[in-house]
This record gives C-alpha cells, structure tokens and sequence, in this order.
C-alpha cells in the first residue's frame, strides 16, 4: 500500500491510496489515530485498509500533500552513501556511515514550494530513498533490521551548500525552511518488492542529474538500520534518508543550483515521484 500525510478542507489526514492511484482513502476519521506515525506505532495499517477499504476516495487534485511523516521524533540523514558521489566530493569511504540530522519543521510536502533561502545562491538538489521506521528498537541485528522498516518514500535532501561548507558540520546547511522534500507518499515493502532494484532518477527542469539503483549503497538499509540504532532507539516514524547518488550541482563544472521557477523532480521506482517548484524566502 501507499500510505500519506495530507490536508483537505483546512482539516489534516492520513490514508492510502486507491487501487487507481488517483484518489486518497481517508482513514483518521474512522480510526484512533492522529497522524501516520501513530498509526504505523500502533502497528494499525493493514487493519486500516481492512477496515476502510469500502470507503470513497478523495481525489488527489483535491488535496494538499503534506511531508509523508509530519512529525517523526528523527529524521537521520546519511551523506555520501554512494561511490559515485564519494568520488565526485572527494569525501567519504571512512567505513562507516556518515550521519548528519534534519529537523521536522524543515520539511516541505509534494507539489509544496521548496525555498531557496534569499541568503544564499547555493541551493542544490540531492534525491534520495528515505526509509520510514516502524518498529522500535536498540542495538537491532543487521539480520532483523528490514523487520524494522514500516516502508520506503522519497526525499530531496536539498542543501544550501555555502552554510553547509563553512565549517565541517552540516547542520545549517541542511536546515534552512522549506528546503526538505518529503513525498508524495511511503510504500510498504511488500508492494516495494525487490529493495535493491529501487531505482532513483533526479530532473531539473526535466533534465536527468542524478541516477542509481539501490543496489549501488555504500551502506545498505539493514546496515543503516543497525548503525542507527547502536547510538539512539529508533522508534515509530523515525526517518532514515540514506544518501544521494553522484551528479549533484555544486561537483558539476560549472556549478548547477537551484534558482526561482526551476522544477526540481525526484522519481524512484517503483514509488513514484516527488515535485517541487523553487522559490527565493
């Protein structure tokens, strides 16, 4: 199923999508559940879809698309995650994951304007599978680590380049408003299937710039969920962005960024693809 967070008629939701993927099924009205990330806490989606299966969607067009998790306690970001952005930084290769943070009330959903902040001129694009936590757990074994995930969205990790270079820590760069996309909704993994054949493709403008299968992580999802989890107990709508493959902006001659009116989309196969429109705030 393909699970979301959305607005319609001022009043917030969360539901599934139809079988023709054009229509929303709303379930917070007929469940106990406030957002997404309690419902996937309580364990509740198939009885959910059980439950409201018979239920009118809401088409699409209808509705404001919200970050998928509005309110995950962590959002864990990886950084050069794939060899081909490694090699194009010169970063990376340490052996272990490089984990940096993002915080919620950065986040922007499908379709929402994404903010190239007016204090700088560096924004640049960075697609990305985003992991969604469904289980709790600490110090969780590489081998049990999938039983964790409640499912797989998109994420553009967008970064104002300039604040994140000023020094050897990320956050500012990674935190401006408006610069994380979130969307258009999370898959479960029995609808993903084959995790390692996910394919990412990043358009400016519908111009390709980035592209890679999940097969090409540095680090995979089990072993990401098992690093994870040795330094903090991941819990229910916790977020794991697992990196960026090679082709970003600011490692192109000459530097590619994001400026006012540029469409940036982030496509992965098989779920789907996340859109955004630049704006300077």
């Amino acid at each position: 199923m393909r699970w979301l967070s959305f607005t319609c008629d001022a009043k917030t939701g969360f539901g599934f999508l139809t079988a023709a993927g054009d229509a929303v099924v709303d379930v917070t009205a007929h469940s106990d559940y406030a957002d997404l990330k309690s419902a996937i806490a309580g364990a509740a989606l198939e009885r959910l879809v059980d439950q409201c299966a018979g239920l009118e969607g809401i088409p699409l067009d209808r509705i404001v698309y919200a970050p998928t998790i509005t309110n995950p306690d962590k959002i864990l970001c990886v950084g050069l995650n794939y060899r081909a952005h490694q090699e194009e930084t010169g970063c990376g290769g340490e052996g272990v994951p490089t984990i940096f943070v993002r915080f919620a009330n950065a986040q922007v959903g499908h379709e929402a304007p994404m903010v190239r902040p007016c204090e700088s001129a560096t924004l640049d694009y960075e697609g990305e599978i985003a992991l969604i936590i469904g289980k709790a757990g600490r110090r969780i074994a590489r081998a049990d680590a999938l039983d964790h995930a409640a499912g797989f969205g998109i994420y553009n990790d967008a970064s104002v380049r300039e604040f994140q270079r000023q020094t050897s820590q990320f956050t500012p760069g990674k935190n401006f408003a408006g610069t994380g996309g979130f969307g258009p909704w999370m898959m479960t993994p029995d609808e993903v299937g084959n995790l390692d054949a996910m394919e990412i493709t990043t358009r400016l403008n519908g111009e390709v710039m980035q592209n890679a299968k999940a097969s090409l992580l540095v680090h995979g999802f089990a072993e990401l969920i098992e690093f994870c989890s040795t330094f903090t107990e991941l819990v229910p709508g916790d977020v794991i962005v697992t990196g960026t493959p090679g082709g970003v902006g600011s490692a192109r001659n000459p530097p590619i960024f994001m400026d006012e009116g540029d469409t940036i989309e982030v496509e992965v196969k098989p779920i789907g693809t996340l859109r955004n429109q630049v704006v300077v705030g």
